[in-house]
């Protein structure tokens, strides 16, 4: 899903052509790593392998896209003065890039996973998986536009989804290791799922956090942690 870089989210003025490239850098990133998430889901319930195989060579691209954010946001900083809203921009670019990096990686193995997978008959249909996905790539989708339309109020909604991810693993988790203790020849297969269900909720991690990010360049409030006082 490619994103647009056509307007500017964080000022009412015109951006400085840096802080353009950082955007739209960063814009790309997200479009490639929303890609290989799709084809790595797509491999691994099409059961196809050069989808697979597609995911991992071109996983170096997002790699690549990282550290060009991370010299574009070092040169920026360097050569201007930038106002508080601009050194948001320039703190949560770094932050998000590294996010999607890392759903990227995720993606990565989930792709290996389904060439695991792909060696066994399929052990039970592809529901709580795909479901997941969804959900998931939803998520990654909706705190891109929240950045591009300034939409703190959309980072917020984000984050509840993580939940419903996080208790669809859960309850995957109870289903594959009874699949183990029932009938030992099922490990390989389920302990293969099993990873895929942890990798995307690694995945739906990585989006909340990429949403908290957003809340705080628009809102300049950190809204990080608090879950952990609420809890």
């Amino acid at each position: 899903m490619p994103f647009s870089a056509s307007t500017n989210p964080y000022s009412n003025g015109p951006a400085s052509e840096q802080i353009s490239n950082i955007r739209e850098t960063l814009l790309l990133m997200a479009s490639l790593a929303d890609r290989n998430l799709s084809l790595a889901i797509r491999a691994l319930v099409e059961r196809d392998e050069k989808l697979a195989a597609t995911v991992e060579k071109e996983d170096s691209q997002l790699d690549e896209l990282e550290i060009s954010i991370d010299e574009l946001v070092i040169n920026h900083m360097a050569t201007h003065a930038p106002v508080a809203t601009d050194c948001r921009l320039m703190l949560v670019a770094s932050k998000i890039s590294s996010n999607l990096e890392r759903i990227a990686d995720q993606a990565v193995a989930i792709a290996r996973r389904s060439l695991e997978l792909n060696r066994e008959p399929l052990l039970k249909p592809l529901i709580d998986i795909p479901r997941m996905a969804q959900i998931a790539e939803g998520m990654l989708r909706d705190s891109i536009t929240a950045f591009i339309d300034r939409k703190p109020e959309l980072a917020q909604e984000i984050i509840k989804r993580d939940k419903e991810v996080d208790a669809i693993n859960k309850q995957l988790a109870r289903e594959l290791t009874s699949f183990m203790l029932e009938d030992p020849a099922t490990i390989t297969r389920s302990l293969n799922l099993t990873i895929v269900a942890r990798c995307l909720e690694r995945i739906a991690d990585h989006c909340k956090n990429i949403a908290e990010e957003v809340y705080y360049l628009y809102q300049a409030i950190d809204i990080r942690h608090e879950r952990d006082k609420n809890a």
